[in-house]
């Protein structure tokens, strides 16, 4: 019986001893509770803060044009080839001549005719009306020998590089433009610019141009048309830039990317780890120190990113204290420590 007695005591004794333990572990986790988290601070402060935008485009030719005749013939000469640069009204392919042969003699003869009758006319031997008929036919002989000429020794309009040619000496043309030439010096892209900033673009902008095909070097380019409207859809609007592209480095059809700078604003910035996102939204906010030690969360409107700061566009003033390591652990109105580390 005593043996009992003291075995339960014992027990009990055990059972009391835990249950102080236990009680003092979780005033022990209390206490680390309550403990002030440590945090870094900083100053929101006024910076000059560029306003810049970087959009895709693709690079285009400043002009393409199709050589081709305007009637059907056999081709009789090839004189540029895929990759050529030509330049303009130089000679990329003759056509067959038969027609306009026939056309030059029947000039010569309405020439010829004409010089005539206007020496008869001097003297009286034929009439006003006479002579404007005879005049009125080597002009038309005149011009049905240009046109010919011109779609017999066809011609680059356009300074460019020939990016097409469909066929061979010796073909028939068949409705294919024999040669494409492409305008490269400038080159031009157009850019989709938001509507809210219409009105910051103005012609003769200048803007940076970089090109995936060529790292590591810019291009300076310029605004040179706005275009009117505006896509309903994308609420953008087109611009047109021009890149003089002088040494051709800039080719058709590469992927390119347009810094467009829209001036400078003295913005209040905060660094990027200060910015703590919001449970269930995209919003963002900060912690602002109190006097007292305390913080409040103040709901931020962000600009744009520089570096490892963000402009803050609302919700901050110059000269507010914010939290910056440590604040994804914060709640409004809880004291925190700051540390310089």
């Amino acid at each position: 019986m005593d043996r009992f007695f003291k075995t339960g005591v014992s027990a009990l004794a055990i059972i009391f001893l835990a249950s102080c333990g236990g009680k003092k572990a979780s005033g022990e986790m209390a206490i680390e509770e309550e403990k002030a988290p440590l945090v870094t601070t900083a100053v929101a402060v006024v910076e000059a803060v560029p306003q810049d935008e970087v959009y895709s485009s693709t690079v285009e030719a400043y002009a393409i044009n199709n050589i081709a005749p305007q009637t059907g013939g056999r081709i009789q000469t090839i004189r540029a080839d895929v990759g050529s640069f030509v330049s303009r009204g130089q000679i990329l392919a003759t056509m067959d001549a038969a027609q306009l042969d026939q056309t030059r003699l029947k000039l010569i003869n309405d020439s010829t005719e004409l010089s005539r009758l206007k020496s008869l006319y001097e003297e009286g031997g034929v009439s006003k009306s006479d002579l404007d008929a005879v005049e009125m036919a080597y002009n038309v002989s005149r011009r049905s020998y240009n046109n010919l000429a011109e779609n017999t020794f066809l011609r680059s309009p356009i300074s460019g590089v020939v990016t097409a040619r469909n066929y061979d000496r010796g073909d028939l043309y068949g409705g294919q433009p024999i040669f494409v030439v492409q305008q490269i010096t400038p080159v031009k892209l157009h850019v989709g610019v938001s509507e809210s900033d219409y009105t910051k673009v103005k012609l003769g902008n200048q803007v940076e141009i970089t090109v995936d095909a060529i790292p590591g070097r810019t291009f300076s380019g310029k605004i040179n048309k706005v275009f009117p409207t505006m896509d309903a859809a994308t609420h953008t609007f087109v611009t047109e830039i021009l890149v003089p592209n002088a040494d051709r480095a800039l080719r058709p059809g590469m992927f390119a990317r347009v810094k467009v700078e829209f001036g400078v604003n003295n913005s209040v910035v905060v660094p990027e780890e200060s910015l703590v996102k919001m449970q269930g939204s995209g919003q963002r906010c900060v912690y602002v120190l109190r006097p007292d030690g305390t913080v409040e969360s103040a709901l931020v409107k962000m600009g744009r990113h520089v570096g490892d700061k963000y402009e803050i566009l609302e919700g901050l003033s110059a000269g507010d204290v914010v939290t910056v390591k440590g604040s994804t652990s914060l709640k409004d109105g809880i004291k925190v420590e700051v540390t310089e580390n």
